[in-house]
């Protein structure tokens, strides 16, 4: 197990409650992320009981579900349930030695073909039905973000019943550097833009096959990603396919497409698709909702706001694979296909995901010294240059509050992937602090301008930064080791 030390503390406390009564809690997150490992180990720790569902009908669920029950109770004969009030009913009594950790992976499955069945257990959860309860500690599973967001919200059945709500993230990007064992961090963040920190794609996906330098990225992509014998391949596309609430699959390509070659607002994204803006508030907010894509505000302009892919696969997907993709499916053509797309990975894919890692960094690990305060909030923005007659793009704005809680920025920031920075690039940051003080912010003035970079500083820089404490520079070893 690697890093879940939170999860699993949680899980345990979860698990070992010592309450007379049956419990609910709900585990969620994207797919790929091991929470099936989490509650397998968990039940097998507490000698618990798991069933993971699976995409079939009603009666064929209650038949599985009875014999799994069944075989973890030692029965001679599976149990022959008609409905799943029956099943939960019975499930409720199997912890007659005292806390009993009972798990229902893919929950979701079992909710599509019986809608009722949250209804179900909230009435075996109700005050009414407790003294024919034992001790469950029961977990609801699922990865159909859009289903589980909502299984305790609002109206819902359960709502106010879990003792628990866990969701199991993705590993950012210092922690998958440390998983993928990758030292060399132009490698690490080169690999991180295409798998992210999803753990089943170190193991399950690539069987420990990882790059073991920059001398082996290229090679690895090519027999790794772009390979069709290989899982990561056709990857991006399940991704969509096993999304229950995503039925049009083409066109929610085309939009995240749109997303992947630039297009951040929903005007860009219908202009891309040629279609009218008002068309896509349905499709955007399903790919919101289902945790594909994130909408973020802008960080100055509180009534603009920018799409950004949340899976890195999907990106790298759109922007390198599928305008290649018939060639791709053809072995032996990777090698010249990547050679050909690698500037549009660097450009469309490592350039954004690097800021991505900057934004990241500035809000988790950065310390107040460095942005001059607490980060409260870190965004993306643009300000604009009326005199210019142009906007300027922001990719890091850092917030922080003061002791009336009232919101002021702390640093403005710049990330170049590929382009080594110099006095020119701090010189634009000074004149976006100026524009800042300018429109009314007069605390912008004492705003912290962070350069970051991933092929370094000129010497010029780096003698202004070490006298001007104002300054700030962010390599490499300074995103995935300092403050």
């Amino acid at each position: 197990m690697f890093d879940r030390d939170f999860e699993w503390s949680e899980l345990t406390r979860f698990a070992t409650y010592e309450a007379p009564q049956a419990t609910l809690g709900v585990v969620s997150g994207r797919r790929r992320q091991g929470k099936t490992f989490l509650l397998d180990a968990l039940t097998r720790a507490t000698g618990g009981f798991l069933f993971t569902a699976t995409e079939t009908t009603e009666a064929d669920a209650l038949r599985q579900f009875g014999a799994a029950l069944a075989a973890h109770l030692e029965e001679p004969i599976p149990f022959r349930f008609t409905h799943w009030d029956e099943a939960i009913s019975r499930l409720m009594r199997i912890a007659v030695d005292g806390p009993t950790t009972v798990v229902i992976d893919e929950f979701p499955f079992l909710a599509r073909t019986t809608p009722a069945l949250p209804s179900l257990i909230q009435r075996a959860l109700d005050p009414a039905a407790q003294h024919t309860n034992t001790p469950v500690r029961l977990l609801l599973c699922g990865s159909a973000l859009s289903f589980m967001g909502k299984l305790l919200a609002g109206n819902a059945p359960l709502r106010g019943r879990a003792g628990l709500d866990l969701i199991v993230p993705t590993l950012d990007f210092r922690l998958a550097a440390e998983f993928w064992g990758i030292t060399d961090l132009h490698t690490a963040a080169l690999t991180n833009a295409i798998v992210g920190g999803t753990p089943a794609y170190r193991r399950e996906f690539t069987q420990g096959d990882t790059p073991q330098g920059p001398d082996d990225f290229d090679d690895w992509v090519v027999r790794a990603v772009l390979n069709p014998g290989r899982p990561l391949f056709r990857e991006a596309r399940y991704l969509l396919a096993e999304e229950p609430d995503l039925r049009d699959t083409a066109l929610y390509h085309s939009v995240l497409a749109a997303i992947a070659d630039g297009n951040a607002t929903r005007s860009g994204i219908a202009n891309y698709l040629a279609r009218k803006s008002t068309d896509l508030a349905h499709p955007l907010g399903v790919l919101e909702d289902v945790g594909m894509v994130s909408h973020e505000t802008d960080a100055f302009r509180k009534n603009r706001s920018a799409y950004r892919i949340a899976e890195p696969l999907v990106t790298f997907y759109h922007a390198v694979m599928r305008p290649a993709w018939g060639d791709l499916e053809r072995p032996g053509r990777a090698h010249s296909i990547w050679h050909r797309t690698r500037p549009a990975f660097l450009s469309k894919v490592a350039g954004p995901h690097f800021e991505t890692m900057c934004r990241q960094w500035a809000r988790w690990y950065a310390s107040p010294e460095t942005c001059g305060g607490y980060p409260s909030r870190v965004a993306a923005g643009t300000i604009n240059d009326a005199a210019a007659k142009t906007n300027h793009e922001v990719d890091v704005a850092v917030f922080g509050r003061d002791d009336g809680d009232r919101e002021h920025l702390l640093a403005i920031g710049e990330a170049k992937w590929q382009e080594k920075m110099g006095v020119g690039h701090l010189q634009r940051l000074q004149h976006i602090r100026e524009l800042l003080r300018k429109r009314g912010d007069i605390r912008a003035q004492s705003a912290r301008l962070l350069c970051f970079s991933g092929a370094g500083f000129t010497e010029e820089l780096r003698r202004i930064a070490d006298t001007d404490t104002t300054v700030q520079l962010i390599d490499l070893e300074r995103l995935y080791y300092g403050n």
